[in-house]
This record gives structure tokens, C-alpha cells and sequence, in this order.
């Protein structure tokens, strides 16, 4: 007679066999590609490595002249850039890049956030969510917009993109690009499926939307814990250069660890970044899915 297996020992395998699935999922084994940044980078048009080139020009003029030249500033700078995202005259060839993102917000700990993101002269990508989110807050994302920030899209109501039928999942996403485009006159070029899960059919919709797919390389866990300093160790633990650090501005730990995340990154020689920022000279293209 086969040898029973304990209740307890049957959820423990059924929650290895659910975490390895989403390994294998953010590991590249799904059915999809993933680009990485710094091949992203490599791969620009020529045209658009020459455009950059000359942004950066422009930039490094101004900064060296009497500022009359209006080329475009960017976060580090203590500006907007012109550029779409914040690209600005961050050069993430050259530079020891990082990517902020926060998820899942905005919320009552986003007008904090902005403030110390101001502070520091720091431009992150906000994956928002719709419901609740977006549509409570139309206030918050002005805000984010107006400060120089990029606005990305988390869906409507975080529902796994992959388990739902394709036009509900188109939904899910075309909601908030209404919803932001409304409040913003702006729409998302990026979105963040839930749980990073995705597959061919959600590059499919990612595509007719004009949406890139964005995962990320280093996570705290911030919804595991309230404890900001877990949290900064967390991050600092597995940051190396083109990675892309996911937090969420929902969670009461998380935006108290931002300025000594921030502090400790800089320290270490990092330029934090956007997305795009650390995609360019190469735009983020619609369908494709980016993780380091």
C-alpha cells in the first residue's frame, strides 16, 4: 500500500511547486522572450543613438554654458527631461544605472514618496493600479506626472493576466490607459503584468495596446514586512547595475526605506533611473517583455 502523505507535508509541496512555477516564469522558461536591458541598449536604431547623442550634447552645453540653452534636464539634474519617461541626459551606456519602480499605488503613502523622490532629484516609474488607485486618486497622478515621473500600467484591478480570457485581460489594461490618458492627457507605454506573469497571448494584447512589458531583478518583499530596514537590506542585497528594483507605495514600510535606499545606492555609484531611462537610446517596444 502506498505510504499517505500529511496534510501539512502536502501543502508544503504544493506551495514549492507554486513558488517554482513563478521562478520559472521570471526566469525566462515561460513562453516568451525577454530582453535585457543592456541588449536593449545595444540594439538601438542608429537614428536614435544619434539623437541621444546629440541630447546629450545639447545637455552637457547647457549645464557648461549659461543654461540659455533649453536641452533637456533630467532627474539627476534636478529637471524634467523633454525626453518621453524622464530619458534625459542619463546615459545608462556609460553609466552604473538602476531602476526605481513602485507598484500598485498610488495611495495615501504616495505624496510622501513624491516628496522625498523630489528631494533627492530622483525620477522612478509608477506601475499604477486602476481600481481604487487611479480612479481615488486622479490628484496623486497628476502629481507624478507633473514631477517628471513615468506613468506605467499595473492594470485595472490586478487580476493574473494569464488565467483570464484575452478580452477580459484587454480590459484590464485599456481601463487604465483611459483612465490615466483622462487625468493626464498622457497614456502608458509600459504596463506590469501581475505577479510578472505572462505569456504569448499578453504580448499579443500588450502589443495592440502599444504597451512594452516590464519585470524586474530585484524585489524586498515589501508586502511580506513593514520593517524598513529589512526592506533596504533586501534591496541593496541584490542591486547590480541594469537591474530593475520593485517596491510598492502601498505598504507602510516601504516609503520610510526609500531615502536610505536612495542614499545608499548613490553612495555605491548608482544612477537611479526610469525605465526608459535605463532602456535608452532604445524605446521600449510594445509586446516585448524587459527584465535584467
Amino acid at each position: 500500500m502506498p505510504k499517505q502523505t500529511s496534510a501539512a507535508r502536502r501543502t508544503s509541496i504544493a506551495g514549492l511547486l507554486a513558488a517554482t512555477s513563478l521562478a520559472l516564469a521570471l526566469s525566462g522558461c515561460a513562453n516568451y522572450d525577454v530582453t535585457a536591458p543592456a541588449d536593449a541598449r545595444a540594439d538601438a536604431p542608429a537614428a536614435a543613438v544619434q539623437a541621444k547623442d546629440t541630447q546629450l550634447a545639447a545637455a552637457n552645453g547647457a549645464k557648461n554654458g549659461d543654461g540659455k540653452n533649453g536641452g533637456a534636464r533630467d532627474s539627476q539634474g534636478g529637471g524634467q527631461s523633454t525626453a518621453p519617461g524622464g530619458a534625459g541626459d542619463v546615459d545608462c551606456r556609460k553609466a552604473k544605472c538602476v531602476a526605481l519602480t513602485f507598484d500598485a499605488g498610488p495611495s495615501e503613502n504616495t505624496p510622501r514618496l513624491l516628496d522625498i523622490l523630489k528631494k533627492e532629484k530622483v525620477h522612478a516609474t509608477f506601475f499604477m493600479l486602476g481600481a481604487n488607485h487611479v480612479d481615488k486618486r486622479p490628484a496623486e497622478v497628476k502629481r507624478i506626472d507633473a514631477e517628471g515621473h513615468e506613468l506605467a500600467n499595473h492594470t485595472w484591478s490586478h487580476q493574473i493576466l494569464t488565467d483570464i480570457a484575452p478580452e477580459e485581460a484587454k480590459r484590464e489594461l485599456s481601463r487604465v490607459q483611459d483612465a490615466v490618458r483622462k487625468i493626464t492627457g498622457k497614456t502608458p507605454r509600459l504596463m506590469r503584468p501581475p505577479q510578472g506573469r505572462t505569456d504569448e497571448e499578453v504580448s499579443r494584447i500588450s502589443k495592440d495596446l502599444g504597451l512594452a512589458q516590464v519585470l524586474w531583478s530585484v524585489t524586498a518583499k515589501d508586502y511580506q514586512t513593514n520593517d524598513s530596514a529589512l526592506i533596504t537590506k533586501r534591496v541593496l542585497e541584490q542591486t547590480e547595475r541594469d537591474g530593475i528594483i520593485l517596491l510598492h507605495d502601498i505598504y507602510k514600510g516601504t516609503v520610510p526605506a526609500v531615502p536610505g535606499i536612495l542614499k545608499e545606492l548613490k553612495k555605491r555609484g548608482y544612477t537611479v533611473a526610469t525605465v526608459s531611462q535605463l532602456l535608452s537610446p532604445a524605446t521600449a517596444e510594445p509586446g516585448m517583455v524587459y527584465r535584467p
